[in-house]
């Protein structure tokens, strides 16, 4: 079918452009004026390949039951209902159906006014408005035996990525990371250090066979013997270690600290599993789901009946000698999360699955259900070039995110975790990432930055009143070349991207959004001269330079990674 368009609506009076979600509206309103039976449900998204236009629905093939006509037939027929509105007409340039779908192609002056909007709008370019829902991420959190290693450096960038898209698209965000330090892994760390400690007086002093080998235990023994000198020699053995046990778990845990705010990430809360222990809510979780009816008791256990929820099994709660198991903690740690959420996010590892159900049947016991969500994080290969570095924390052989944050740097480190979906292992080349070319994902697009910082420079002592117009969002009217338009209506994505990243948890959208930002720059750079002798024409292409930098720097922002003025 012919496309219809709408010429000569430029010799009439001009009228208001609409929005995308305006336009959708209106589309829907023309599918719904002809089958009056119908709930339409329009979404513009982009076509797969540009030629078809800049967006197009499929609404066609979900009417088709109820028009009882064939998809293309009914988008020609919304297509001309829906140009009958004048604002419609002011807003597209072009609607086409195409096999089912319809095909939009809008009016220079839509794109024009998405660079309008960034340059007024600036770091607060497509921040939603506040949802009212509050959210806990706890992502992260790992046994205080050991440093931090490249599996938490994953999850600690997902995870914080994920926060700062969320509250960018309205949502109140709560961090928590949960120190597991009320488990038997304390007790093996305490005897750990104490054989560590022993070592420095006698080498041949046996290490425990379920200790933990590294060597990052060495430096807090050798502190011990510097400030405590034979203390612990003379003491009780079960003594020491019990002693020994708190200190490492401090030292560890501030190392942790230290390191997590190095990679950018801050927690609003960090959250002692013994401290619930001392202050009794295990306890209280397990007295609280007794009456609620979840428990019950069997072989002299306590069991959460999770079956109820899905699980394969009901699981203890309570062993036969009264210690609690890892479940009993999370049902006061979950109890405390849901008293400041509306919903609970929380990062595990993939061998996690069947936690799951578990957390459901807490929720489903809580009176909310659904406000539980677990997100597996696939397992990270490290590799330097060819060579696959060895990673056990049990046999000693660690590879510690601080060494990955001096080998390529923070930048590098926090783009590459978070490139992929959760859902994909990630093999992180060290290499790669070091590695100053466009290759190298997260150069290529800090490098778009720096480049436009470079010509905004040299605008300043060249084009100083054009650089001016621009900054006040003036000329914009002149941007017509088909590269100037391609980068401003991926400019446009941006808003939808977040807003996309916060509901589908998918942090790893970012990271792609900043790569086709970076691409689009790079070839309206290498299409359009920008400092010209065309005033108009140099007014205009500075303003989508620094709309493009706002939004470049706004979206390695929400990646924790620096947006460099010079490379």
């Amino acid at each position: 079918m012919n496309p219809t368009t709408t010429d000569g609506l430029r010799e009439a009076e001009p009228a208001a452009l609409l929005t995308l979600d305006e336009l959708a509206a209106r589309f829907a309103a023309a599918a719904r004026a002809l089958w009056p039976d119908a709930d339409p449900v329009v979404q513009f998204e982009a076509p797969r390949h540009a030629q078809f236009g800049d967006v197009a629905t499929n609404v066609a093939f979900g009417l088709a039951r109820v028009a009882r006509k064939k998809p293309q037939d009914i988008a020609s027929e919304i297509v001309a209902r829906a140009l009958d509105d004048p604002t419609v007409r002011a807003t597209v340039a072009e609607a086409t159906p195409l096999a089912g779908f319809i095909n939009l192609r809008l009016r220079p002056e839509f794109w024009q006014r998405v660079v309008a909007d960034v340059l007024r709008e600036g770091v607060a370019y497509g921040k939603g408005a506040p949802t009212g829902e509050r959210v806990s991420l706890e992502f992260g959190s790992a046994n205080p035996t050991g440093p931090l290693v490249v599996v938490q450096g994953r999850t600690l960038s997902i995870g914080d990525t994920l926060a700062r898209a969320m509250r960018h698209a309205g949502y109140d965000v709560f961090t928590e990371w949960i120190i597991n330090d009320a488990g038997s892994q304390i007790d093996a760390l305490g005897r750990s250090l104490y054989a560590r400690y022993r070592q420095l007086f006698d080498p041949a002093y046996p290490f425990p066979e379920d200790g933990y080998p590294g060597d990052y235990l060495i430096p807090i023994a050798e502190k011990l013997r510097e400030r405590d000198g034979e203390k612990w020699l003379h003491a009780g053995e079960n003594e020491a270690i019990a002693q020994l046990a708190k200190i490492a778990r401090d030292e560890i845990v501030a190392e942790q600290q230290e390191v997590a705010r190095r990679f950018r990430v801050e927690y609003d809360l960090w959250q002692s599993e013994k401290e619930l222990h001392d202050a009794g809510a295990i306890e209280q979780g397990i007295a609280r789901l007794r009456d609620l009816g979840v428990l019950y008791e069997k072989d002299g256990a306590t069991w959460l009946r999770s079956t109820d929820a899905g699980d394969d099994e009901d699981r203890v709660v309570v062993r036969k000698d009264g210690r609690p198991t890892y479940l009993a903690n999370d049902i006061a740690y979950h109890y405390e999360k849901l008293q400041r959420a509306d919903h609970v996010v929380d990062f595990l590892g993939p061998d996690h699955h069947g936690y799951i159900k578990r957390l459901d049947a807490l929720a489903n016991a809580y009176g909310r259900p659904g406000a539980f969500e677990v997100i597996l994080v696939q397992q990270i290969t490290l590799k330097r070039g060819d060579e696959i570095l060895s990673m056990s924390k049990r046999a000693g052989q660690l590879v510690t995110l601080q060494e990955v944050i001096d080998e390529v740097g923070v930048d590098a480190a926090r783009f590459f975790f978070v490139m992929l979906s959760t859902d994909q292992p990630l093999t992180f080349d060290l290499e790669l990432a070091k590695k100053q070319s466009s290759d190298n994902p997260v150069y290529y697009v800090q490098y778009g930055h720096a480049r436009i910082a470079s010509v905004l420079r040299k605008a300043r002592e060249s084009h100083a009143g054009q650089l001016s117009a621009a900054q006040r969002g003036e000329g914009l009217d002149a941007l017509a070349d088909p590269a100037e338009l391609a980068l401003a209506r991926r400019l446009a994505d941006f808003g939808p991207t977040v807003a996309g990243v916060a509901r589908a948890r998918a942090p790893h959208r970012l990271t792609k959004y900043a790569r086709e930002v970076a691409s689009e720059f790079h070839q309206f750079y290498d299409a359009c001269r920008v400092l010209t002798d065309d005033a108009a024409t140099t007014t205009a292409r500075l303003g989508l330079c620094i709309a493009t930098k706002t939004v470049l720097a706004t979206t390695l922002r929400l990646c924790g990674v620096d947006a460099p003025e010079t490379m």
